[in-house]
This record gives C-alpha cells, sequence and structure tokens, in this order.
C-alpha cells in the first residue's frame, strides 16, 4: 500500500519574518508525500516576496483578510491529499510528526484524526506540554483514544498545529465553522470528537510560538462578550447533536455545566453600572462556579482519556 497523500496548509497574515522558517521546518519532515499549500489572508508586508522565493515547491493562494477559519478552509478545499495536516505560520513541528501520524492513522482507516502533545515552554528544566496545561493525562505513549468527547467537553485543548485529520471526516464535520468569530479551533475537534475514537501520541511534536501581539488569540481576550457568545453557541450546538444519545451522558453534564457558567457570565457583563448590586451577585455566582469547576479538575471525577496502546507499542 501506497503511503497517502497529506496536505499541509498554513495561512498566514503577515509573518514575512517567520513564515520561510516555517516552510524550511515542513520541508525537513521525515514523511515525504506532502503537498504544502500557503493561504495569504491579506498580507501588507514581504510575505508574497518570501513565498516566490520557492516557486513551485508550495501552492499559495491569496484572499482579502476574511480570517483564519476562511484561510484554513480555503487551502483544505484546495487540497488533493487523504489526510490534511494544518499548521500555523510561526509554530514548528519536530521532523517525524507527520510520518507517525500517518502511521497511526493507517493502522485504522476509521480513524478520523491524530493528535499529538505541543511543547509550550521549558521552565527550570522541566518541559510543559499542551497535554500537561490542559491535565490530559495519558497511560500509553501513542495509541487510539476512546473518550474523545468526555474530555473535551471539560476543557480546551491545543489541537490545529498538532493534528492530523482524514479529510473525508473534516468535509463531513463541515470543516471550520466560518460564522465563529473565536473558538473555532474548539469546535472543530468537538464535531471530529463525535466521528469515533482518536489515535494520538504523547511526545510533543509541536513546538509552540509566541504569536504575534495581534494574534486571533489575543483579540479574543479583548472582546469576552463576543468570547462568551461563541462559547455559549458551541456548546448548544453539541448538546443538540448528542443529547440523549447513549454513551454521551458524562459529556452532556459537562456541557450543560459550562454552558450555565458561560449565560452567567454573559448576563453579568451585560449589566448596567446602576445593577450593581445586581452585578455583584452575578460575578459573585461566577466566582463560586469557577471554584467549583476548579475543584472538580483535582478530583477524581475529571475526565481522563480512556486509551488502548497501538499495536507497535504492545
Amino acid at each position: 500500500m501506497s503511503d497517502p497523500l497529506v496536505s499541509v496548509v498554513i495561512p498566514t497574515y503577515n509573518r514575512a519574518g517567520v513564515i520561510s522558517q516555517t516552510i524550511e521546518n515542513i520541508f525537513q519532515q521525515t514523511y515525504r508525500n506532502f503537498e504544502l499549500i500557503i493561504v495569504d489572508d491579506g498580507s501588507t508586508d514581504d510575505t508574497q516576496a518570501k513565498l516566490r522565493q520557492y516557486g513551485d515547491r508550495i501552492r499559495v493562494v491569496t484572499q482579502a483578510n476574511p480570517g483564519p477559519a476562511v484561510a484554513r478552509n480555503r487551502g483544505a478545499g484546495l487540497a488533493r491529499g487523504e489526510i490534511i495536516a494544518f499548521q500555523d505560520s510561526d509554530d514548528l513541528w519536530k521532523p517525524t510528526k507527520l510520518e507517525r501520524q500517518v502511521a497511526l492513522m493507517e493502522m485504522d482507516r476509521s480513524i478520523p484524526c491524530c493528535l499529538c502533545s505541543i511543547l509550550l515552554r521549558v521552565i527550570n528544566g522541566k518541559s510543559i506540554s499542551s497535554f500537561d496545561y490542559s491535565l490530559v493525562r495519558l497511560r500509553h505513549e501513542e495509541g487510539i483514544w476512546e473518550n474523545v468527547l468526555d474530555v473535551l467537553a471539560t476543557r480546551f485543548v491545543m489541537f490545529i498545529q498538532a493534528a492530523a485529520i482524514r479529510r473525508q471526516a473534516f468535509e463531513k464535520v463541515g470543516g471550520f465553522a466560518e460564522d465563529l468569530k473565536y473558538l473555532e479551533d474548539y469546535y472543530l475537534p468537538l464535531r471530529l470528537s463525535l466521528e469515533g475514537p482518536w489515535a494520538f501520541i504523547r511526545e510533543p511534536l509541536v513546538i509552540y510560538g509566541e504569536g504575534s501581539p495581534m494574534s486571533y488569540s489575543e483579540r479574543a481576550k479583548k472582546d469576552p462578550v463576543v468570547l462568551v457568545e461563541c462559547e455559549m453557541l458551541i456548546y448548544e450546538r453539541i448538546l443538540a447533536l448528542v443529547e440523549g444519545i447513549n454513551g454521551y451522558a458524562g459529556a452532556c453534564r459537562s456541557l450543560k455545566r459550562r454552558l450555565g457558567l458561560a449565560r452567567r457570565q454573559l448576563r453579568t457583563s451585560k449589566l448596567p453600572p446602576e445593577r450593581s448590586i445586581t452585578g455583584t451577585v452575578g460575578k459573585l455566582l461566577v466566582h463560586i462556579d469557577r471554584y467549583r469547576l476548579a475543584a472538580l479538575r483535582k478530583s477524581p471525577w475529571f475526565p481522563q482519556p480512556k486509551t488502548v496502546p497501538s499495536k507497535s507499542k504492545m
């Protein structure tokens, strides 16, 4: 059986200073059967000049700057590969990322995606990964993760740079939700969690870049009302898909708990100044909710991945 083609999609916006490093990093992958698609989301710096240096080694498409969700969907729409891997223009992959992910996904072609960990930073000689940060405790080095929604319903796990996604599954769930201003990178994995167990790799195979002050994550922090509205919409949509279905009771409880907190946050943030007493009570209730969630994270009832090792590791 021949190695499946992987389509690597990189959206970029005004990253002329780092885009060449990211492209060169992709070319260092030990897995060679890939195509590289760059979506320039309306850059006004020297990004285009940097991209022209690569000639036909990469495919480049430009657009007017509708945002990362549209950019990623456009790149995926041009993809010829059976598997799609998204990368950000300031992050790096370790050389074996694609090779290891494809190998796991080829063991069972029903697997919708494979997720590895991301190296966030090193503090006092200790590496902190995205799985560490999200309290995702995996018993095996790599294998199959069976209860993805149970875990994702309780916390955000960094996904885009670390995932390899079966294109059929990506298209089935509708790709990135372009009607969400924020958190489309949370909604997509939630939808993919309904497509079956995932493959996983505990080792950090992605090195996280610090991003820019104008990144979408930074903008979201300055736009808290819209951010919470997006969060609520995501919970409502997922609940509509799974409520009442066997096997999803625990996830539904978690989603409803988080939806209730988000609704209280939104109500409190919209109260006018003259209702300061009501606002204070609302903030207290939100604080209590957060305390309960923090206590849950430290309890034995906080969902952890149910995994089985891959056949190569058994």
